[in-house]
Parts: structure tokens; C-alpha cells; sequence
């Protein structure tokens, strides 16, 4: 993990909407285009509520069938204390390894407000979430595969591993966004560098659109307000 951001700099980057900042970052061309976002399987369930930040803390579980030993989840105690010991805010990013993802929850009411105590302001995840209005009531925002009325077997199986969410790859540590539209990584070393850029691209995104909304618009005019940004 590079230096941590400071708490103005996390929320310049919460104000952004997850569209703007990935424009931004694409603009650093640090990474692929197709790369550092998760795919539409993983649903935002409160597009209502704001922008979340956060660094990202991840769990692998398993919920489709009884664990080889132990019990369920609230016999694994343990991983609560890797959650504080990761910087706030936290987003938990929870990949469900099972045959059949999504069958079974980890998140719900009781799990939720566990987690939003311990700091955290969201998660993530290819399985199911349960008990949505305790989210919701905390502003705790949830992206999930799938819902599901049951924690059947969950039991944890690894905590702190790299895991892939939507084909999004991420490690404890990584900076995630997410909004209504999906969850992205966020690059730290240009993190801090980010909200001036998507300031200005924004600004001549909205240029060009108060164009195409005005009784003066022609497509002469749009190609020389195209071509001016690209200069």
C-alpha cells in the first residue's frame, strides 16, 4: 500500500461520480482501458445513495454446502480484527468460492451492522446479500451478484488473499470507488491527482452538451468544440 490519502483527498475523490473518474484515470494511461472495473454482474442495490470510498478488504467464502470442519460464520471471529488493522474508510469484498455463488449470505442485518461499526461503507461481492433494509437505514451501500434469503452454510475460508470480483482483480489495500454505476479500483499513486482532472474534463463534457441542448447548435459547431478539447 502506497502513502495513505488524507480525508480531504478521499472525499474529493467520493464526490466524483464512478463515469467521471474513470474517464480521469484513463487520461493517466496507466492501465488498459478495459482494465480496473468490475462487469455489470455486480448490481448496486442503493443507486440513490452517494459515491462510496474506500480501501478494500477481502474475504473468500464458501456457503452451498457444510464446511469440512467447524461451524458457520459467527464462529470466525478472527477476521474482525484484519479489518481494523487495514486503513479507513473499508469496503469488505467478499468472493463466494462456492459451487454455487450465491446461493447462501454473508451479509446481513447482524453482519452489516458488525461491519458498519468496524468502519466500513460498503461491499462487495460475486454472491448474495440479504436483509436490505438494515443496509439501507445505515447508508451502508451494497453491490452483490445475487440476493438470497438464507446464510445456509456460509463459513469463511480465507482472509486477506487476492480475489476477483466481476472480473475485477483486487487485493486488501486497493483503493475501490463505487456508485450506482459499479465499483472501480482506484490507482494510488495518482489518486491525489485525480479530482483536478476530472474537474476539467467534466467542464468540457458539459460544454458540449449545454451545445447540443442550444438553439444555436450545428454539427459545424460541434466539431470545432470536439476538435478545441482534443487540441
Amino acid at each position: 500500500m502506497n502513502t495513505l490519502l488524507t480525508t480531504e483527498q478521499l472525499e474529493a475523490l467520493r464526490r466524483l461520480d464512478a463515469c467521471t473518474l474513470a474517464n480521469a484515470i484513463e487520461s493517466f494511461q496507466q492501465r488498459l482501458r478495459n482494465e480496473g472495473f468490475a462487469d455489470g454482474s455486480m448490481r448496486c442495490l442503493f443507486p440513490h445513495l452517494p459515491p462510496v470510498v474506500g480501501y478494500a478488504v477481502t474475504v473468500k467464502i464458501r456457503g452451498s454446502a457444510p464446511p469440512v470442519a467447524g461451524d458457520n460464520y459467527m464462529d470466525r471471529t478472527d477476521w474482525w480484527d484484519y479489518v481494523v488493522s487495514l486503513p479507513a474508510p473499508r469496503v469488505v469484498v467478499v468472493q463466494d468460492m462456492a459451487t454455487r455463488p450465491g446461493l447462501a449470505s454473508l451479509l446481513g442485518a447482524v453482519h452489516v451492522n458488525i461491519l458498519h461499526a468496524l468502519g466500513c461503507v460498503g461491499a462487495v461481492t460475486n454472491g448474495a446479500v440479504r436483509a436490505i433494509p438494515a443496509a439501507e437505514n445505515l447508508g451502508f451501500q451494497l453491490f452483490a451478484g445475487s440476493i438470497s434469503v438464507s446464510h445456509a452454510y456460509v463459513h469463511i475460508v480465507e482472509v486477506g488473499t487476492p480475489v476477483e470480483i466481476g472480473g475485477l482483480k483486487i487485493q486488501s489495500g486497493d483503493l475501490l470507488h463505487g456508485d450506482l454505476h459499479g465499483v472501480q479500483s482506484i490507482p494510488e499513486d495518482i489518486a491525489a491527482r485525480i479530482p483536478p482532472v476530472a474537474a476539467e474534463i467534466a467542464a468540457q463534457e458539459q460544454a458540449l452538451i449545454k451545445l447540443c441542448q442550444s438553439s444555436e447548435f450545428s454539427i459545424e459547431k460541434l466539431r470545432a468544440a470536439v476538435k478545441k478539447d482534443r487540441s
